[in-house]
């Protein structure tokens, strides 16, 4: 699925804006974190420490949706809905270090005893406001 020409500038390497991000708990209720994203070949990317809340629920329950909010106006977005298609830990210190350097502009500082995933996100739904 495709992203509207009217909101690339919210998803482009350059963006800076946060992606709100809801995964299912196991009770079923929603649970919500802002996190950093990039998108490649239509796909979201999503990068997180392996044992937190979205980390578990991800990789249990695929279905997800995120708002993609414009940091100068707030009812500017695009939502998705859409399905973990995947997730590794192959390349995830390195996509971090690209995360820090576009929403920070400096290098990450690794966590000691942490490990990095990288969660990759197929739209099946996108709609902007």
């Amino acid at each position: 699925m495709k992203f509207p020409d009217s909101h690339t500038d919210l998803i482009g390497d350059d963006a800076r804006a946060y992606a709100y991000l809801a995964t299912i708990m196991p009770d079923g209720t929603p649970q919500v974190t802002p996190v950093w994203f990039n998108v490649e070949a239509d796909s979201i990317l999503i990068n997180t420490a392996v044992g937190r809340i979205k980390d578990k629920n991800m990789r249990a329950r695929a279905h997800v949706a995120l708002v993609i909010a414009d940091p100068r106006d707030a009812l500017r977005y695009i939502q998705v809905r859409g399905r973990v298609m995947g997730f590794t830990e192959v390349g995830a210190l390195a996509h971090i270090g690209r995360l820090s350097m576009k929403y920070h502009g400096r290098p990450w500082t690794p966590v000691s005893g942490q490990t990095r995933v990288i969660f990759q996100i197929q739209p099946e739904h996108i709609a902007v406001s």
